[in-house]
């Protein structure tokens, strides 16, 4: 079996939720999987001296133009939160805490995560949301809340976010087909190509 698509996320980026909306279907079509990894956009920006998009002179009041404008084109609902950008811990430690017993309701969940924080404009990094979502999911809220505050699944999702900047990834959406790297929702189309003919 080829090997499986590698989307790395933050939950709190536009552009990674617009991918979240096409990367599967990309990935049907050409007879692969996609394996989601959420990290924190945070400690990468420490790395590299970058800063939310938004946040950067000359360019924030492009980009917010840009997203919805992007959203737009592909057809979905875009709205930006109130308060952007924010450090969505609650939702990508929920994730890692589903993931390996439960996958199909990890991506379910960060689905509804990211259309509720882009297509509806509410606050994705609030647990209470989260809560809801998870319920909406087949998940028990109770356990959820109590696991996000776990000591291990807090060292999960550091781990993982360590792990993904090891491999190079700095921004979001990161993808890896067959350890080639593509960065940005723009390049999708580049992914499809690459998986079509194998590279160039």
């Amino acid at each position: 079996m080829p090997a499986p698509i590698e989307f790395y996320f933050d939950f709190y980026s536009p552009y990674g939720y617009l991918a979240s909306t096409r990367i599967d279907g990309i990935a049907a079509r050409n007879g692969r999987e996609v394996v989601w990894r959420p990290f924190m956009l945070g400690p990468a920006f420490q790395s590299t001296g970058h800063r939310p998009l938004t946040d950067t002179p000359l360019m924030g009041d492009y980009v917010i133009r840009d997203f919805a404008r992007c959203a737009r084109l592909l057809g979905v609902p875009f709205q930006l939160p109130e308060v952007f950008p924010k450090a969505a811990l609650a939702p990508a430690r929920a994730f890692y805490w589903l993931v390996d017993d439960r996958p199909d309701t990890a991506r379910s969940l960060a689905r509804s995560v990211y259309h509720a924080t882009f297509g509806e404009g509410k606050d994705g990094a609030d647990p209470v949301l989260l809560t809801e979502l998870a319920k909406e999911a087949g998940v028990d809220p109770a356990a959820l809340n109590d696991a996000i505050q776990r000591p291990e699944i807090k060292s999960r999702l550091k781990t993982e976010t360590e792990a993904a900047m090891a491999r190079g990834v700095f921004g979001s959406p990161y993808f890896f087909v067959d350890d080639e790297p593509f960065w940005g929702h723009d390049r999708l189309d580049q992914v499809e190509r690459w998986l079509q003919t194998g590279g160039w």
